[in-house]
């Protein structure tokens, strides 16, 4: 099996290194491993860090847009979508593989902790993931994956600059069995730190009722701002 690694970046100096140092490091026995990093135009040495850990693709500063370049790039059987600022837990890629023996799994994602697991943190964290679970909907930072085939036929993440993972997952369960493996990636806890805790859990649902309702996701762009 190959897995291709897709991660988009834009000025992620202070984390792209130490993510491709992890992921490389990581076991991948009977697993081929390409990484590519899709950059949106960094203006800090995000690139240059990428060094040998990756092959680097130039893209408009999108995330779908930039995931969807990767993904036409990717000569894997699978895709990972990874985030420059998640590791993957030390038995991650062997748990891609595993699980996607069985042909009925399409694709999947990991439970979630932060790097600072603790207190309301560790609750939050533990909620998320039961309710990922119970609903098979993802968010980016769960280092979502998927067979390169079905994640062509559907058409790829739409081009959208927020909620692009939630309609990924809405769409690929009507495609198979979705795995939602228990293996914890771990997050930055930037935004929550920079934003407070209270306030992102109300931002982040607030994003959700309205992205149900039809509320157009440039709208609610306007209304985010980026955490690097």
């Amino acid at each position: 099996m190959t897995i291709s690694v897709i991660i988009p970046t834009l000025n992620e100096e202070s984390t792209i290194a130490r993510t491709l140092e992890h992921l490389h490091a990581l076991p991948h026995d009977e697993i081929t491993l390409e990484v590519l990093v899709v950059d949106g135009g960094s203006q800090d040495e995000t690139q240059t860090l990428v060094g040998k850990h990756a092959r680097v693709i130039s893209s408009a500063p999108s995330r779908a847009r930039q995931m969807n370049i990767g993904a036409t790039e990717a000569t894997g059987d699978v895709l990972l979508f990874l985030h420059a600022d998640t590791l993957l837990p030390a038995t991650g890629l062997q748990d891609i593989r595993d699980v996607l023996s069985d042909p009925a799994i399409v694709g999947g994602r990991f439970d979630a902790r932060t790097d600072h697991d603790a207190g309301l943190l560790w609750v939050v964290c533990r909620l998320v993931s039961l309710r990922s679970r119970l609903t098979r909907i993802a968010t980016g930072d769960q280092a979502i994956f998927v067979r390169r085939s079905i994640f062509q036929s559907m058409g790829g993440y739409a081009d959208i600059p927020l909620m692009e993972d939630v309609d990924l997952s809405h769409r690929l369960k009507t495609h198979g069995s979705i795995a939602t493996l228990r293996s914890c990636v771990t997050t930055s806890a930037r935004r929550w730190k920079t934003d407070g805790i209270l306030y992102t859990i109300l931002l982040m649902w607030t994003f959700r009722f309205l992205f149900f309702l039809g509320v157009n996701p440039f709208r609610l762009k306007k209304l985010y701002k980026d955490i690097r």
